[in-house]
């Protein structure tokens, strides 16, 4: 749909967690409390009738299999009025995007005008499996009618079926890690390791200083008294990230390292979606406008991460604006060599028209996810919510974000000035 039609979505308003490495200060928080404590930071923002939601859209990719409507149980323990409708999404690294497009389409229809959509993870706490046969053993012992029967499916366990197995990053599809896959991209696009690392250095360098100036604090919810990102490393230099060793391919070939890709990390991040008529009628003044959005899956031996080489240009090309029309661009860091292989597509051409070069100091201006962290969920409303600040800030005219995911698909999003 496009944002051309008479209903404007307005973002009104976002928050966050802080974000932190996993296993680390909210080692002990599950994504639950994670996602409660940010929508009840952004619930105490503003001064409105939260009873009056229409939604809340909320999602969460490394789930418990024992909340398997995350959504209504982030509503619960974030004391929303119970009548509100909750709506579980998990769409990988794109999960809040999605849950944002839900929303749009519904207000653009008219059968909404106010949402709340977010996402958290936490990695610290991953739900832990066991194995197949086990997992056997423990259902027929629960299901036994007889202590004598329980006994003896007990007595089919091993020492072996007592190791449980933790969710992993190998894509199902393929057997490889979005690491190995990005390995093969760099090396297709032909991105060296001192490109990557330049490209960290950077993000470590804007978010230290969005950090300082209070910019991203602005955006945090502070929680067990941490008020500021923990993964933001600004003494950080080419010379320390180039002493890292590669760990996908440890080859000489290899250049991704734990400097140059995002970390595993514990967070939430929340947004609130108006109707322009609602947000005026509430007498508020938008962030931003959501313009229009879109989601695109490609083949994995493409490139796993190359969604946004398609996704962005179709989306400018529909709204008739291209690359040099955008005053600031907030492009997911899954790691840095995807972040160069999908503008090395746009501005050659990839599967879709070229659509022109970005300048580097319109890229990720606070710093993105290899500084700030990568928590699945949250991702998206973190970084459309550091957007829509920024854009509010600099009076821009055009902002675009964009973000890859796993399983070979990507989203993007449109933003206009309010």
């Amino acid at each position: 749909m496009n944002g051309a039609l008479s209903q404007r979505v307005a973002i009104v308003a976002g928050l966050r967690t802080p974000f932190v490495k996993a296993g680390t200060v909210f080692r002990e928080k599950s994504a639950l409390d994670l996602a409660a404590h940010a929508v009840r930071g952004l619930v105490a923002s503003r001064t409105l009738d939260w009873s009056a939601l229409d939604a809340l859209v909320f999602g969460n990719v490394v789930s418990d299999p024992r909340l398997p409507h995350f959504a209504r149980e982030v509503a619960f323990q974030a004391g929303l009025d119970t009548r509100i409708r909750a709506l579980t999404v998990s769409d990988n690294c794109i999960t809040s995007l999605s849950g944002m497009g839900l929303v749009y389409d519904a207000i653009q229809d008219g059968r909404m005008s106010f949402a709340m959509v977010g996402g958290s993870e936490s990695m610290s706490n991953p739900a832990l499996l066991f194995s197949r046969r086990a997992s056997r053993i423990f259902l027929d012992a629960g299901m036994a009618k007889s202590a004598w029967r329980r006994l003896r499916a007990f007595l089919r366990l091993r020492p072996r079926d007592f190791r449980p197995t933790t969710p992993g990053v190998v894509e199902p599809s393929t057997g490889l890690s979005m690491g190995e896959h990005c390995e093969l991209m760099v090396k297709t696009w032909k991105v060296g390791r001192a490109e990557q690392d330049a490209l960290a250095l950077r993000s470590h360098q804007n978010a230290a200083a969005a950090t300082r100036d209070g910019r991203l604090k602005a955006e945090i919810h502070p929680l067990d008294g941490i008020d500021h990102d923990l993964i933001v490393r600004e003494d950080t230099s080419m010379e320390r990230l180039g002493k890292l060793p590669p760990v996908f391919d440890r080859s000489a070939s290899g250049t991704l390292t734990a400097g140059n890709s995002s970390p595993l990390t514990d967070g939430a991040a929340a947004v609130v979606l108006m109707s322009g008529e609602r947000a005026r009628q509430e007498g508020l003044k938008p962030l931003a406008y959501l313009r229009d959005h879109i989601e695109v899956a490609i083949d994995p031996s493409d490139g796993l991460l190359m969604g946004p080489g398609i996704t962005v240009p179709r989306l400018l090309r529909r709204n008739g604006l291209s690359l040099s029309d955008i005053d600031l661009v907030e492009m997911h860091e899954a790691f840095a060599g995807q972040v160069l292989c999908n503008l090395k597509a746009w501005e050659q051409g990839w599967k879709e028209p070229a659509i022109g070069t970005m300048e580097p100091t319109s890229l990720n201006p606070l710093g993105s996810s290899i500084a700030i962290g990568h928590p699945f969920a949250a991702t998206g409303a973190r970084i459309v919510t550091t957007l829509a600040n920024e854009m509010a800030r600099r009076g821009s005219r055009h902002g675009l974000v964009s973000v890859c995911a796993a399983g070979a698909q990507a989203g993007a999003l449109l933003l206009e000035g309010a």
